[in-house]
């Protein structure tokens, strides 16, 4: 997670000098990664399917190979549609093939009691590579150029991650395995009470097509447009933002990798949280958090403050990455059984949609208006009706975390 994702949030990075070199326009710069974004979406679908069939080594792998492919000809790009082919789709469709939403579709069979924990440990490798890989890829480009950055993060994804993710199983009964580490003769022993709430929809086998005729799998969807939009909006433009309003280059770059580190503690707290008093409250207050950044990024307009910096970077880690410690639990808690993979692929459609609508929708309203602002200020107002939304899908009402199960 820790290289796979910051391959992803080096397109950061890299716009600046993309933009200095080639000339183009914002909105066109950055809808690369939008564009990028939308192809994974139409994947979406189709690889849950995968996912369910085949387990989740040959995705990740197709991954791999997608990103390496896009970082290394990248260095050769002479125009936008090359731009938008390398690090727009294999870059930005491959990464989505082994980050959050990918491990989304198989983390959660492997645990119960703590599965928003464990998930949210997983994925707070996030923040060691990013501290550790974005300023040392800032760095590289200052001295030796993007292309060479590209070099190095595309041989840093073959060889590390391309070995590694063929150790992934979609499911512990694949090996003989239980979830949680039990053993088969635990497992036999009566258990605590359960946490189901709606017996009536958990007795159903919640296949995609019947998902799709429930109101709580749009509200899902809502949420998580919503929320991604107004996370990779602030993540894609952030570094040139903060260059304009006064800060360094390197300094905007360690804010990036700040960003994923405080956001550390904040996915395993709050997702350990999340597992006593429920999925709805962390989710509004990652919602929250990334609101906050707005708030922060529209007042530094007045003046490059290191305080007001800290509170950017602080709201939209410590609180706004949690929302990746429970997007799966979720959706496993409502539609939980055989065909999850498949239910999550497609809700991947409105994730990778909002994580595509953010960037270009921020950069073609800088470019009409000549200012951030009212983009960001959209993007609060969507944090809100996200919150909303997944308060109206409920998963209290399906199971319980086992926090407010009654012993």
């Amino acid at each position: 997670m820790a290289i796979a994702v910051t391959a992803r949030t080096s397109f950061s990075l890299f716009l600046p000098p993309l933009i200095e070199e080639f000339g183009w326009e914002r909105g066109l710069a950055a809808g690369a990664f939008s564009f990028g974004f939308l192809v994974s979406a139409v994947l979406g679908p189709i690889v849950g399917r995968v996912m369910d069939r085949k387990g989740p080594r040959i995705v990740i792998e197709c991954g791999v190979a997608m990103v390496t492919g896009g970082l290394l000809l990248a260095t050769v790009i002479a125009n936008p549609w090359q731009f938008y082919a390398t690090l727009g789709v294999m870059v930005g469709a491959g990464a989505n093939l082994m980050t959050f939403t990918a491990h989304s579709q198989f983390l959660p069979h492997w645990f119960v009691r703590r599965r928003a924990l464990a998930i949210s440990i997983a994925f707070s490798g996030v923040g060691v590579g990013a501290i550790v890989l974005l300023p040392w890829l800032q760095s590289i480009i200052e001295r030796e150029g993007w292309r060479a950055a590209c070099w190095v993060m595309g041989l840093l994804v073959l060889f590390v991650l391309g070995p590694l993710n063929l150790l992934v199983w979609r499911r512990p009964q694949d090996i003989g395995l239980l979830p949680d580490g039990q053993s088969h003769a635990a497992a036999a022993t009566p258990r605590a009470p359960s946490n189901v709430v709606d017996h009536a929809w958990v007795a159903i086998d919640w296949t995609l097509a019947r998902a799709l005729r429930t109101a709580r799998f749009w509200w899902i969807a809502l949420g998580f447009v919503c929320a991604l939009f107004a996370w990779y909006a602030v993540q894609v433009h952030q570094t040139k933002y903060l260059v304009e309003v006064g800060f360094s280059p390197i300094v905007a770059a360690w804010a990036l990798g700040i960003v994923s580190v405080v956001g550390i503690p904040g996915q395993i707290g709050l997702g350990a949280l999340s597992d006593r008093i429920g999925r709805e409250w962390i989710w509004t207050a990652g919602c929250a958090g990334f609101a906050i950044c707005y708030v922060a990024l529209i007042a530094l307009e007045r003046a490059p403050s290191p305080v007001l910096l800290w509170v950017m970077v602080i709201a939209q880690g410590s609180l706004g990455y949690a929302l990746t410690s429970v997007m799966g639990p979720i959706v496993a808690e409502i539609f939980e059984g055989p065909h999850y993979g498949s239910i999550f692929g497609m809700l991947t459609v409105a994730l990778i949609g909002g994580g595509a609508a953010g960037p270009w929708v921020t950069g073609v309203i800088h470019d009409m208006t000549g200012s951030y602002r009212l983009a960001f200020v959209l993007a609060m107002a969507l944090c809100v009706v996200s919150a909303m939304a997944i308060w109206l899908a409920s998963p209290r009402k399906v199971r319980l975390v086992p926090g407010l199960v009654r012993k």
